[in-house]
């Protein structure tokens, strides 16, 4: 075995905490950033939101087309850890008192070597836009008036729990009742078994889980009396069952001309009893074979059964929390004569003011040579380079809207029939940028629309054939048949292939498999369930 030496020359690269934080802000969606702008407002001092309304040449458009620098290209390429820092235009002047991480005390070397600049403001102040940072939109519990408050929707265990005060109850039975309508989920459904729920508060006590589920079982009768009905259901069989008998329980047995409407609720009942398969395939044939009932009889109680709630929750859901609030605002500039123009802007009521505490940088400063100050030297620049990745992070965002919206303008004039095929590397190779940089920013970031609301990847679609040798988008092909579909007989409701054939008609080719999927990605069920009974 001999020994020897020799070089080797090899590139590596490492990811710096400023490039790994840039990262990570890059991929958070507007409310994952909200929380951790919150955390870090809590962890670090120097950091504080700024509330004054104070003037500012309007965010990112300096900057927007400015080239990438050769260190944040090189960046992109990282594996899995891909992102893009463009030039903050607005910050130019160095901050030569900023004591580097990397450093030690007195050194006054670059640290972080995200991209080889330590730019800040000369008071330490930093950007924003019109508003602070929410992570709902009522604000907090000090800005809400009386209006705001009356607006708020009532919960399904309010509303409940309201109901079950007027049931004259014993302490035992009320305390069983509230305990199960709290175990309800948002669409109204009992998903633990009583046992479960016994077990869970009584632990290994026989006796005591054999007492708790007798009182269960009495308060779950008692749950299902209350309204909406069918709450409390533990399936979707027994939710459409307890309908069908309170409608049944509401008509006047004594009144003749009601006999046939009872014939279709009782049938009704026996077809909520058998698998729900059948009545999902709407298998006339076997429930008739079954006994159920005449063929006119079964397609009247399964006409009937299709008018009930399948969520019984459903209307009490709290629909504010859903609400989709938009990073980018594309707006339409109208000019007589003249083809629209679009404006791309950022959304500010998303965009954080934030800043460096002013008074703890300059007492700080004061004080730099004095080594037993090295954390809150690290603690100032952590905070220095927080808001210059947020605003980087927004940066990005308005580069990749600004091209999106130009690259689909006829979406913006038509609607989404005219949307263009358009795949993430044609938006890379333009900016400058890694396919990787282009799906983090169009993941969980959302653009407003004169259509509405679109998350950033609705605007990204592969292309299908034409005759003329074009292309034409996957989301303009699922508006079509979305369309041919909506304009169909519903005696005779069009198959797959009959789509495929009217596409084909259309110029575009789409095989009945392709269609299938789109049909089925746009939630449309298939022909032989559209059919009208």
């Amino acid at each position: 075995m001999r020994q020897g030496l020799s070089l080797r020359v090899s590139q590596h690269l490492a990811l710096t905490p400023q490039l790994q934080q840039s990262i990570r802000l890059l991929q958070l969606s507007t409310l994952e950033l909200s929380q951790e702008i919150e955390q870090m407002l809590e962890v670090n001092p120097f950091l504080e939101m700024d509330h004054e309304a104070a003037e500012r040449e309007q965010f990112g458009l300096a900057q927007a087309d400015m080239p990438v620098s050769e260190g944040d290209r090189i960046s992109e390429y990282a594996p899995s850890t891909t992102t893009d820092f463009s030039s903050s235009s607005t910050d130019s002047n160095k901050d030569q008192d900023a004591t580097p991480l990397s450093a030690e005390p007195g050194d006054d070397g670059v640290s972080w070597e995200g991209d080889g600049t330590t730019e800040t403001t000369p008071d330490d102040g930093e950007w924003g836009g019109e508003a602070k940072a929410r992570t709902n939109n009522l604000g907090d519990d000090e800005d809400k008036d009386a209006t705001e408050l009356a607006r708020v929707q009532e919960s399904l265990q309010s509303h409940l729990l309201r109901q079950a005060l007027r049931l004259r109850l014993s302490d035992t039975d009320s305390a069983a009742l509230r305990f199960l309508i709290e175990s309800l989920n948002d669409d109204g459904y009992l998903e633990d078994h009583l046992e479960a729920l016994a077990q869970g508060l009584a632990g290994d006590d026989l006796e005591q889980i054999e007492d708790l589920v007798h009182h269960f079982t009495v308060a779950l009768g008692l749950l299902h009396s209350l309204e909406p009905v069918g709450v409390g259901a533990r399936d979707l069989g027994e939710c459409l069952r307890l309908q069908v008998r309170a409608l049944l329980a509401d008509l006047d047995t004594d009144a003749p001309e009601h006999d046939l409407e009872r014939e279709v609720l009782e049938v009704a009942l026996r077809v909520c009893q058998q698998p729900l398969d059948f009545l999902a395939r709407r298998d006339i044939k076997r429930l008739v074979a079954m006994g159920v009932g005449s063929d006119v009889l079964v397609r009247e109680a399964i006409a009937l059964i299709a008018r009930l709630e399948p969520k019984p929750g459903r209307r009490f859901v709290d629909v504010e929390r859903n609400i989709v609030v938009p990073d980018v605002l594309v707006s339409a500039i109208h000019k007589a004569g003249a083809t629209p123009k679009f404006r791309v802007q950022l959304n500010p009521d998303v965009m954080p003011r934030l800043r460096v505490h002013d008074i703890y940088a300059n007492v700080l400063r004061n004080h730099k040579a004095n080594s037993s100050h090295a954390g809150l030297q690290q603690r100032l620049q952590e905070a220095r380079w927080f808001i210059k990745n947020i605003q980087q992070r927004f940066d990005t965002i308005l580069r990749v809207s600004t091209a999106v919206v130009e690259r689909q303008k006829s979406f913006f004039t038509h609607g989404e029939l005219a949307m263009r095929p358009l795949v993430l590397r044609e938006i890379a190779e333009e900016l400058g940028l890694h396919e990787s940089t282009i799906s983090r920013v169009t993941t969980a970031k959302y653009m407003a629309t004169p259509f509405g609301t679109f998350e950033l990847k609705y605007f990204f679609g592969s292309g299908l054939d034409t005759e003329s040798g074009g292309s034409a988008s996957s989301t303009a092909v699922r508006a079509i048949i979305k369309q041919f579909i909506a304009a169909e007989s519903s005696k005779k409701p069009l198959s797959d292939n009959q789509l495929s054939e009217m596409l084909k008609e259309q110029g575009i080719e789409c095989a009945r498999r392709t269609v299938a999927k789109y049909r089925e990605g746009l939630k449309i069920a298939p022909a032989s369930l559209r059919k009208a009974l």
